[in-house]
Order: C-alpha cells, then sequence, then structure tokens
C-alpha cells in the first residue's frame, strides 16, 4: 500500500485545527459584533447604490428589501457596540443608510393621495410632485457624492 504524502507546504487538519484555536483564544465577541456590523452597514449601501462611481453600475446589485434587512439588524446589534470608538461613526452611518433607503423606497411609490385627486398645481408652477421629484434628484446625486467618500470601515483599536 502506498501512503498519500502530503504537500508541507500544507498545512494539516491539526494544524489548521491549532490555528483556529489560537484565533478563538484571542478574539472578542465585541470585535465581532463591531465587523458585523461594518459589514452591514457597507453591503447596505452597496444594496442601495450608494458608493459607485458615476460610471459604476450596481443596478443589478440594488435591493431595498436586503437593504432594509441589514439596517434593521444593525438597528439590532448598535446597543451592543453603544461604548466602542466607533460609536459616532456607526449612528452617522446609519443615519446616511437609513435616509438613502426612506428615500429610494418612496421614489416606486406612488403618491399618498388621502381624500382623492392629488393636489392642484400652485398658480404658474409645476405639480408639487414634479418639484419635489427634482429636489429629491438634485438631493441624491449630492447623497451619492457624500456616500462614496463615507464607506465605513472600523478605525485600529
Amino acid at each position: 500500500m502506498h501512503d498519500e504524502m502530503q504537500d508541507p507546504a500544507t498545512p494539516s487538519e491539526e494544524e489548521i485545527r491549532a490555528a483556529m484555536e489560537e484565533q478563538m483564544r484571542h478574539l472578542r465577541v465585541d470585535d465581532v459584533i463591531l465587523q458585523t456590523v461594518v459589514t452591514l452597514v457597507n453591503l447596505a449601501g452597496r444594496r442601495l447604490s450608494l458608493g459607485a462611481e458615476p460610471d459604476e453600475d450596481l443596478s443589478g446589485e440594488r435591493d431595498l428589501g436586503q437593504a432594509r434587512t441589514a439596517i434593521d439588524a444593525v438597528r439590532v446589534l448598535t446597543p451592543f457596540v453603544a461604548d466602542s470608538d466607533q460609536a459616532d461613526a456607526l449612528r452617522e452611518a446609519m443615519s446616511q443608510l437609513q435616509m438613502a433607503y426612506a428615500r429610494e423606497a418612496g421614489a416606486g411609490a406612488p403618491p399618498a393621495a388621502e381624500g382623492g385627486d392629488a393636489p392642484a398645481p400652485p398658480e404658474g408652477g409645476q405639480p408639487a410632485t414634479q418639484q419635489a421629484g427634482a429636489a429629491a434628484k438634485a438631493d441624491e446625486e449630492m447623497e451619492r457624492a457624500r456616500a462614496r467618500a463615507m464607506i465605513w470601515t472600523p478605525g485600529s483599536s
């Protein structure tokens, strides 16, 4: 019988297990939670198509449902990182994500007309929905520029 020789550069199962055990000894739950929150914040930003370069097309990654799930998960985990050095940056990132989500989710919704028809346009002006749409588009461009500059990663501890 021929015993297969293992490549000396490839670690054995035992060596891999020992290395993982060593990592687990030094790993802190707080660090894992913070890294998870950072990942969720960045993923939510991608699902909202934030942070894209002008010539980059993230439309295939856009997914409001996934963005909302990530935002909800971050809200649940936030109390666990409230005492971290990164808490202020996290709150700011969440605020930006929530505003972007609300804007994106509202963009596809039909205008809510309570009591019947939409309000009449002001005299000599555009309908309020067109004015709001133009303002939202300008705000969106500014927000995208800010988001590109703010993909957040935790600082070194």
